[in-house]
């Protein structure tokens, strides 16, 4: 035990010491802060989240609509625009239930902001067929039984349109890499290949 002025230097000693350097600690901050002058933002002119117009092109219909800034474009199609062939069934990126086309391009809806649609051009699974008459895609998955359920088709099919709108003639191997991103739970997976197969002779 160490010794202070000819005194031991007891735990009640260091407690005392530590305990005055603890409040001043916590003490001290508030005093400053007392004094301080209110901080201010240095760019005030940045704005709040707020609500968003945006105009985008659904289904080669032109449609202007708010939409908050957290909202997906899934809820945006599905409770919003009604158009309920779009399937929420992960809802966090994993099965591709919810895929439709962006200018093109298989997008999961579920993980894709609304406002970023702005300008853009979406296509969905109500969107394929024309004249009553159905796609030849949707046509071949029939035929070829290329679903059980079903919950899924949705999602395999809007992938099926984006990789033969780029490649008309895919082999087996660049068919299952384009569908890679679509799940399906039935294990229905041969007879969507030939499925797809098939879309692409026609």
């Amino acid at each position: 035990m160490k010794k202070k002025k000819g005194k031991p230097y007891t735990r009640r000693d260091f407690i005392k010491s530590v305990g005055g350097g603890a409040i001043g600690v916590a003490v001290t901050p508030k005093l400053i802060a007392k004094d301080a002058p209110p901080q201010k933002p240095e760019d005030e002119s940045v704005p709040l989240l707020s609500k968003k117009k945006i105009s985008m092109t659904v289904n080669d219909k032109k449609i202007s609509i708010e939409v908050q800034p957290n909202e997906t474009l899934l809820h945006l199609l599905r409770e919003r625009l009604n158009l309920t062939g779009t399937k929420r069934t992960c809802d966090r990126g994993e099965c591709g239930g919810c895929t439709v086309l962006l200018d093109g391009m298989p997008v999961y809806s579920c993980l894709y902001l609304a406002f970023r649609a702005d300008g853009k051009k979406i296509t969905t699974i109500e969107g394929l067929a024309a004249n009553g008459k159905l796609h030849p895609i949707q046509q071949s998955f029939i035929e070829q039984d290329g679903y059980q359920c079903g919950f899924c088709t949705p999602g395999f099919i809007m992938s099926t349109v984006a990789l033969l709108d780029r490649n008309k003639s895919p082999s087996q191997q660049e068919i299952k890499e384009a569908l890679s991103g679509n799940i399906c739970r039935c294990g229905s997976y041969f007879k969507i290949y030939d499925a797809v197969s098939a879309a692409s002779k026609r």
